[in-house]
């Protein structure tokens, strides 16, 4: 049987930023990966916050010297419509201090780029493995069984596992972790587009985020990459999607209930077939055991309209080797304390601008005509990842001062 040191489930994001700083660290580690690279996934509009962790990596000089070549698309902030109403959000004018700017990116080749660089540094991936089994009975070593694309199985040993499968979830499915999302089923359709788009004052450095002009509670991401090309996608709650379509004709049905969107989208042409995810918000019961911790989507996602979902992964990364070394050494890292709850301050932030998102308080002050510099600084930065730093009132008191900033929006 071989034995790592660390023990990688997936090689997305979280997977190959845990693995470049463990390999740095001169620690053998594996990475499990049930798929191929390059695969499609969504999730393309990153954060400004993620170029920290890249930075922290040593993976972000990759990115700068491949992402023009890859049709990555450099991004300075969000915009949002709503029956002709623009507003938009400058990253670069955010509260507090970090990088303002980041890129759109094309999932299949951005986590190929860290995979194959977190390579370069020392990690070993092994591709098209699942894994089908998991012991950590005994106190030091924890046994993964693995099955190959044959059906062959076999076992490998670690002294510590990090799950980064994603929305694969394999030790929440493994171990019963799993708990059922407060959040309503919501339904995902999506595809790349050729965009098409003409318009002189459309700006692709920006994400642009639509509400449906008759359910507010349904929006589309429309993510421009630098050739051409966008993704887009449309979600909202089950109901608000024909079962008497298909995927692909819900996705133009909702489009044409938008005229502004439909207009700057008069040209798009789809790329490959209209994908769908539906049920996909999720949570566990805890997001750490005995030798083993959650990395990103595997613990919780939420939701996609903030774009979150990538920052969360890759702070978990972080966070977790520091104390995944500590462990290696000997020392006993308090993983509630250290992992657990500090993570989860940053998920509760995020959580409740979503849910003020759906329920219409934050659109409220998104589109209002009395935002302030100050206030819009401290939305951009939370917009922008920055959702752990209590120097900024609406992380120190997310509640309080939204409900108080939508009063004063609306009056």
């Amino acid at each position: 049987m071989q034995h790592f040191d660390v023990i990688i489930i997936g090689a997305g994001p979280s997977g190959s930023t845990a693995g470049a700083m463990l390999a740095d660290a001169g620690k053998r580690v594996l990475s499990i990966e049930k798929q191929h690279f390059p695969r499609f996934s969504i999730g393309e509009s990153l954060l400004p916050h993620c170029m920290e962790f890249l930075t922290i990596a040593g993976l972000e000089p990759a990115l700068q010297q491949q992402a023009k070549q890859l049709g990555f698309q450099y991004k300075d902030g969000a915009a949002f419509l709503r029956r002709g109403n623009y507003t938009d959000f400058d990253f670069t004018k955010k509260f507090g201090s970090g990088p303002g700017t980041t890129f759109q990116v094309k999932r299949a080749q951005f986590d190929k780029l860290l995979a194959d660089e977190a390579e370069k540094k020392g990690l070993e991936i092994r591709y098209g493995i699942t894994v089908t089994g998991f012991d950590n009975s005994d106190p030091k070593i924890t046994v993964l069984t693995v099955e190959d694309e044959q059906g062959n199985s076999s076992q490998l040993s670690a002294s510590f596992v990090l799950d980064a499968s994603g929305f694969g979830r394999v030790l929440p499915r493994l171990l019963d972790l799993e708990l059922p999302s407060n959040f309503p089923i919501r339904q995902a359709n999506f595809c790349h587009i050729k965009d098409g788009i003409t318009s002189p004052t459309f700006d692709r450095n920006k994400i642009l985020i639509t509400v449906h002009d008759k359910h507010p509670d349904v929006w589309f991401w429309l993510i421009p990459f630098s050739d051409g090309t966008a993704s887009f996608g449309v979600v909202g709650k089950t109901e608000r999607f024909d079962s008497s379509l298909t995927t692909q004709e819900n996705l133009w049905q909702q489009l044409k209930e938008t005229p502004a969107l439909a207009e700057l989208l008069v040209n798009a042409k789809p790329l490959h077939e209209v994908r769908t995810i539906t049920g996909y918000s999720a949570s566990v019961r805890q997001l750490y055991g005995k030798n083993y911790a959650l990395l990103g989507n595997a613990g919780e996602f939420l939701d996609p309209v903030f774009s979150s979902g990538v920052t969360i992964a890759m702070r978990s990364s972080v966070t977790a080797v520091r104390l995944v070394l500590r462990q290696l050494e000997g020392e006993q890292p308090d993983w509630e304390q250290e992992f657990s709850a500090p993570l989860r301050k940053g998920i509760k932030t995020f959580r409740y601008f979503v849910e003020a998102w759906y329920d219409g308080r934050f659109q409220d002050v998104i589109f209002s005509t009395k935002r302030n510099d100050g206030v819009t600084a401290m939305i951009s930065a939370i917009l922008a990842g920055y959702a752990w730093d209590e120097t900024n009132p609406y992380v120190a008191e997310t509640e309080r001062r939204m409900n108080v900033l939508r009063e004063i929006c609306i009056d």
